[in-house]
């Protein structure tokens, strides 16, 4: 998620000579401000991490669990308690990964003095939300009773476990690294020793991230790449013209208006489901969006549908809720059967505007100054002055637009300094879950700092529940108390369309938006 400099990603995806065998180059459009596993929460970092460091356990191309820092593993009869036996692995710089490396990583995140961005994740072993609250003191179920075994005890069974282990904040980072240089360890290849099939070897901030094969890596004789190179370029037209002309291998998305040229005739095109939500945040503290029927009317007068249609040119689908479609729960999707909170895939412009009369702003007359602010990215900014047409010709109100780099933008929307923001989640593991935990009053991802003790409680029995279709349905509670407050402005749930090209083989997307090149061949 990140810092742009077009003219020299421009000069250095045109300048560029032509790649060998084993060496491949893929186009991402921001730069992240953090590569720290345990610490961030950012999308833009995910390419990154996900090809340097790997986890107890990791998914294959087929959303199957399978083996990764863990060879093996057993789970007690209560289903509480979970052990790991490590297989023999090293990190870059040729170290032993160790037991001792989970836990220090894990506790790590547990220390509010680190400033991780998802603690609450691991409040599910038994202690850690105290031990979090006691400011990393007392007893958390985290244990490694030697250097080739990992333990942990859970408060009660969840059933999502595995699939939360992929995420970034449970892989191990080296102690030695971190604690000499808590800032700025993740921003010299020196000391950003990860234990993944690539170490970075240049990191060239505003311009690209260079990566070759980490001979540590414990399956490195299956890693053909010898170079792969991440290039920023942040304006998706610019990649694909770079794509085109063969100075890159593949771009991570697609300008929307070439979308349908492209699907009709470039093999390299890929569309690849993506578990996200769009949406923007209303900040329920300042006025005018410290009113509900504010609030539900800027939602209902958006039309999703052309948003989709004309301004993306994509085939995304409206979001008209929080959860995406795609996440099975009890032999049920999500969204099957759950409620549309008033809105619909196009504008409900009466309903609009009488909502904004109750809320004392008929025909729009009188409405406040009131900023949309979003990060400067040519593709979103689009999206939002194409809202900010739709609230004039219907609701007859002007919203100004801020864009900032996002360096600067996410700091001051983390401080919850805005009136709108755009925002959006992507998937961090395939369960409702990941997208519900981040309204909870406490989760430092609550970006409206929205507080509701009625949800907080659902979200908690819906963990505590054992049957699955129980957890469902405590689920969908917390997401109608959530959206009938209608906190957030869903615009719609995203796929990802991207190029590679076709002399490249074994390359794969997750739905949780993460590029693998672990198994990546190029033909001559």
């Amino acid at each position: 998620m990140r810092n742009l400099m077009l003219p020299l990603a421009f000069a250095a995806a045109f300048g560029a000579p032509a790649f060998a065998q084993g060496d491949l180059t893929y186009v991402v459009n921001n730069e992240s401000a953090t590569y720290d596993p345990g610490l961030t929460s950012e999308t833009f970092a995910a390419p990154i991490i996900g090809n340097t460091f790997e986890g107890l356990v990791r998914f294959n191309e087929a959303g199957e669990i399978e083996p990764a820092m863990a060879e093996s593993w057993e789970v007690s009869e209560d289903g509480l308690t979970y052990t790991f036996h490590l297989r023999d692995a090293n990190w870059s710089d040729g170290q032993p990964v160790s037991a001792g490396d989970f836990v220090y990583a894990w506790k790590r995140v547990l220390d509010p003095a680190a400033g991780a961005m998802n603690p609450a994740m691991f409040y599910l072993i038994d202690g850690a939300e105290a031990y979090y609250a006691n400011a990393a003191t007392g007893d958390v179920a985290i244990s490694a009773p030697d250097d080739k075994t990992f333990t942990f005890t859970l408060a009660q069974r969840v059933p999502y476990i595995m699939q939360l282990l992929t995420y970034t904040n449970f892989f191990p980072v080296r102690e030695d690294m971190v604690e000499a240089d808590p800032e700025g360890w993740t921003r010299s290849p020196e000391t950003f020793i990860g234990n993944g099939p690539f170490k970075v070897s240049e990191f060239n901030f505003g311009e690209s991230v260079v990566f070759e094969k980490n001979p540590e890596y414990y399956d490195a004789d299956s890693v053909s790449l010898d170079t792969l190179t991440f290039r920023l370029i942040p304006e998706p037209t610019t990649a694909l013209t770079a794509y085109e002309s063969g100075q890159v291998d593949g771009i991570e998305a697609v300008p929307a208006p070439e979308i349908p040229r492209l699907m009709a005739s470039d093999e390299g095109f890929m569309v690849v489901p993506s578990l996200g939500t769009t949406y923007a945040f209303f900040n329920p503290s300042v006025a005018p969006l410290d009113d509900v029927k504010v609030r539900q009317a800027l939602s209902m007068a958006i039309d999703r549908q052309e948003l989709i249609d004309f301004v993306m040119q994509s085939a995304d689908v409206p979001a008209l809720a929080l959860v995406p479609y795609g996440m099975t729960i009890a032999g049920e999707d999500f969204r099957d059967g759950t409620s549309t909170f008033g809105l619909a895939p196009t504008a409900e412009v009466e309903a609009a505007q009488e909502l904004l009369a109750e809320a004392g702003y008929p025909g729009g007359e009188g409405f406040p100054e009131t900023v949309f602010v979003t990060y400067s990215s040519p593709p979103v900014e689009r999206i939002i002055e194409a809202i900010q047409q739709m609230w004039k010709a219907n609701l007859n109100i002007d919203v100004e637009i801020q864009a900032s780099e996002w360096q600067v933008y996410y700091p001051e929307v983390q401080k919850v300094e805005y009136q709108i923001a755009q925002m959006g989640w992507g998937a961090d593991y395939p369960h409702p879950m990941t997208f519900l935990d981040i309204f909870l009053s406490d989760s430092p991802n609550n970006l409206a700092g929205w507080q509701n003790e009625e949800y907080d409680a659902e979200i908690a029995a819906a963990k505590a529940a054992t049957d699955e279709a129980e957890s469902l349905a405590e689920m969908r509670e917390a997401e109608a108390i959530l959206m009938n407050d209608h906190i957030i402005l869903p615009m719609y749930h995203r796929y990802a369309y991207m190029m590679m090209s076709p002399e490249v083989e074994g390359f794969w997307r997750s739905t949780l938006n993460v590029p693998y090149f672990r198994d990546v061949t190029v033909s001559e």
